[in-house]
């Protein structure tokens, strides 16, 4: 039997680092840094990512066949450069302390794989938007789409249009720098008060509380909107290509008030319409990209990647509006899914291997044995108890219906910034008060945010209407009316983040659906992310622990073992960080 070829791609220096590996172009591991280093978003060169993708697969670094990162960082040196130039001398500061951190690291990428992989082999270089092409095309299933990638920006775009088929990614048009969709978001975020590069999903939170009332504004004074999706900023309003701020006394002269302080716990209706108002735009700005690319292409299938395909709501009207009949979103949208998209990128255009299948699913990240599992429990004195799967779904859909929160760690962690259902806390979705005691008490975050729901494939029509199969969180839809409420998914517009479970990809999630839906006649579950606020996503059996033990989670799902936290001893959780070698 022949050798699979292996292919190796990277993702760094930015945010969200990764490591994906292909086997004969099929995904068999991947993982985004931030889950081993536990720094959220961590930009670091991926080693410890890289050490899972080759553990998983069962090889040593060279029996790779080829390694690829997800940019070329020379022609990013070039947007630098120009742009410091072109905003002289108001870049000088910028300059300063930006420019040292870049040479250090991306244009050294070379060097970082080499010394942690030991690697000799070649070391290939894709372009950041055609990575994220890659991503969302050659593992969606469709054999020829049209393909939007919208981002913050690459090398020099940050829009682009692409037409996929067999043996073909081509570009047709691109938005270059600084007119961005992805940083005219940011900016908003940054004046909003929240974290650039981190807490957009919180304006797309915010906007269903406030109405659109600086829409208008925004596209006469703000953003040149043409027919076709692109556009031109006003760049005189906007810091980011000279500054370190996203936006400037200017910006916040037009609104006519200041930025709000950061991570303020002040959030007025002035903060909500402003939300609502440039989610409105981004709305437009998506929707008209995707409905010219379509018209185009004559294709009537449709993908998106890129950071922006993170935003469900935007993600949804372009399908309404564009009436895809194929449409996929790459799960890990972001920089992150960059890595999954290079190392395509090597298989289906430079070595010019054929279709591959569709993604199935994206739990590609470390996993652990039910033995690596008891002896963390021995070693922090846990006290639980072993069930048999049946016995274990029973009991645990019986603890939530009866109004207890739970972390449930199950199988391969989840790659992409979202809980599918093997690193989730889940609890029930019926009682009014269940939102803000898992906003408040668990997640430790703003109770403006919304809870995704969790439903089997098969119940999502009667649940949520007309939507297509949404696995991984990435569409909305509205929740029907005339049934059971179900108020802890349901935000404040009446749509849910919508999650649907198909029996093959998550049999045991699956399973815990449908036994709280026979129990209780709804088979819903809410479903958030193993975390609190500020932290990744858990992957290790203790990352797990620490969770429970630290937050007002009521019981741990971890394999067949349930713990209950009234029976844990008071000495119990182990103080310190994990220590990473």
């Amino acid at each position: 039997m022949a050798k699979p070829v292996y292919i190796l791609g990277i993702s760094c220096f930015y945010h969200d680092a990764a490591a994906a590996l292909l086997a004969d172009g099929v995904p068999v591991a991947a993982a985004e840094e931030e889950r081993f280093t536990r720094k959220k978003h961590d930009a670091s060169f991926p080693v410890h990512a890289i050490r899972h993708c080759l553990s998983r697969a069962g090889i040593e670094s060279q029996e790779l066949d080829w390694v690829v990162f997800y940019e070329k960082p020379i022609l990013k040196l070039d947007r630098i450069f120009s742009t410091f130039l072109s905003t002289w001398p108001w870049s000088l500061n910028t300059f300063v302390t930006a420019m040292p951190p870049f040479l250090k690291r991306k244009l050294m990428v070379e060097r970082h794989v080499r010394q942690a992989l030991g690697w000799d082999g070649p070391i290939l270089y894709s372009d950041h938007h055609l990575s994220h092409a890659a991503s969302a095309a050659f593992f969606s299933g469709l054999e020829r789409t049209a393909v939007l990638t919208v981002d913050g920006v690459g090398e020099w775009a940050s829009a682009a249009g692409w037409k996929a088929g067999p043996g073909e990614l081509s570009q047709l048009w691109e938005l270059r720098f600084p007119h961005s969709p992805g940083l005219l978001y940011t900016a908003f975020t940054q004046y909003l008060g929240f974290r650039v590069n981190s807490a957009e999903y919180k304006v797309m939170g915010l906007a269903p509380y406030g109405r659109p009332v600086y829409r208008d504004m925004i596209l006469d004074r703000i953003v040149r909107l043409r027919p076709d999706g692109s556009f031109r900023l006003e760049l005189e309003l906007f810091e980011f290509t000279w500054g370190r701020r996203m936006v400037g006394e200017r910006f916040a002269r037009l609104f006519g008030r200041p930025a709000r302080d950061p991570e303020s716990p002040d959030l007025e209706q002035f903060h909500m319409d402003v939300a609502s108002s440039i989610q409105a735009v981004l709305d437009e700005i998506v929707g008209r990209m995707a409905l010219d690319l379509m018209e185009r292409t004559s294709l009537d299938s449709l993908c998106l990647a890129g950071g922006v395909a993170l935003n469900c709501v935007a993600n949804e009207r372009a399908r309404r509006r564009t009436g895809a009949r194929g449409f996929f979103v790459q799960p890990a949208a972001g920089d992150a899914g960059g890595a999954l998209g290079a190392a395509a990128v090597v298989d289906r255009l430079f070595l010019g291997n054929g279709p591959r299948p569709a993604l199935q699913h994206v739990y590609l990240g470390p996993d652990f044995s039910q033995a690596e599992i008891d002896r963390v429990l021995a070693e922090q004195g846990a006290v639980s108890r072993r069930l048999e799967p049946d016995e274990l779904v029973r009991s645990v859909a019986q603890q939530l219906e009866l109004g207890r929160v739970i972390g449930w760690f199950q199988g391969a962690m989840e790659f992409g910034p979202r809980a599918l259902g093997n690193r989730s806390i889940l609890a029930d979705p019926r009682p009014a008060g269940m939102r803000e005691k898992l906003n408040a008490k668990i997640k430790f975050r703003e109770g403006f945010r919304p809870f995704a729901p969790a439903v089997p494939l098969e119940e999502a029509p009667r649940w949520f209407g007309d939507t297509p199969e949404s696995p991984y969180m990435l569409l909305t839809a509205q929740v029907s009316a005339g049934l059971v409420p179900i108020p802890a998914v349901t935000h404040v517009d009446g749509s849910a983040r919508l999650q649907t479970v198909r029996q093959t990809a998550n049999p045991l999630f699956h399973a815990l659906l449908q036994e709280f839906g026979r129990r209780t006649g709804v088979p819903i579950l809410v479903n958030t992310s193993f975390n609190v606020r500020g932290e990744p996503i858990v992957c290790t059996p203790l990352d797990a622990w620490r969770c429970f033990m630290s937050s007002g989670l009521d019981d741990l799902v971890l394999g067949d073992r349930l713990l209950r936290k009234e029976d844990q001893p008071a000495t119990a959780l182990s103080a310190g960080p994990r220590e990473l070698d």
